[in-house]
């Protein structure tokens, strides 16, 4: 297969397929969470759950005053790495074409030279994360192969994204081509990883605070 061929297949029937395994994938996952039910709360109710469902979903997004005391950089650079990706993903303008494409929405994006930079930020910002999670104790006990997995699956295109942008190491259209498949590979590893938290992670926090605000009290 040539390389211009190889290009078409990757943003046509390749991306196709990955699309319709992360969508089918995250959607299994999601439908496994939510047929795990929950008992019925008979006691009577001493507040409002939808309000404490809302008041946790905020509040966990802000880091707490004693763990950020304790891990500042840990704590500073996950917030670079997941603002960093909503900027790469959602606000580069190729990107919101695709979405247009897809959904026949559109919006605002930012500069590309702005996208750019934020880009390289957040390659630096996962590399720094992988160093934390080696260099600290409990991380390295409590990581598993598939966490390295999900970030060499994250770092594959931004890298070649980048390079590709600046027409670095390999010609253009192979290294676009590279950030098609990479993201391509990303999608198909998302829904059977720790990345399902990118949906996930809302309904775990509404559900928590659902039944603390529930019960009277803070989630």
């Amino acid at each position: 297969m040539e390389l211009n061929e190889l290009l078409i297949w990757a943003r046509g029937p390749a991306f196709n397929i990955a699309l319709a395994i992360f969508v089918f994938g995250m959607l299994l996952r999601l439908f496994e969470i939510l047929s795990l039910g929950r008992k019925e709360d008979l006691s009577a109710a001493r507040g409002s759950g939808v309000a404490g469902g809302l008041r946790t979903i905020l509040s966990r997004s802000l880091p707490r005053q004693t763990l950020f005391s304790r891990e500042p950089l840990r704590i500073i650079n996950g917030y670079l790495l997941h603002i960093g990706l909503f900027v790469v993903i959602f606000l580069y303008r190729p990107h919101i074409e695709l979405f247009e494409r897809l959904f026949g929405v559109s919006w605002m994006g930012l500069p590309t030279g702005v996208v750019d930079a934020v880009t390289a930020v957040t390659i630096l910002s996962l590399f720094v994360a992988l160093l934390i999670r080696i260099y600290n104790p409990v991380l390295r006990f409590i990581s598993t192969p598939g966490d390295y997995l999900i970030w060499l699956v994250t770092l594959l295109p931004l890298v070649s994204g980048y390079m590709a942008y600046n027409h670095l190491l390999l010609g253009y259209t192979l290294m676009l081509t590279l950030h098609i498949l990479s993201v391509e590979l990303l999608l198909i590893v998302a829904p059977f990883t720790k990345l399902t938290h990118m949906f996930s992670f809302v309904l775990a926090r509404w559900y928590q605070g659902y039944l603390a605000g529930r019960r009277g009290v803070e989630s």
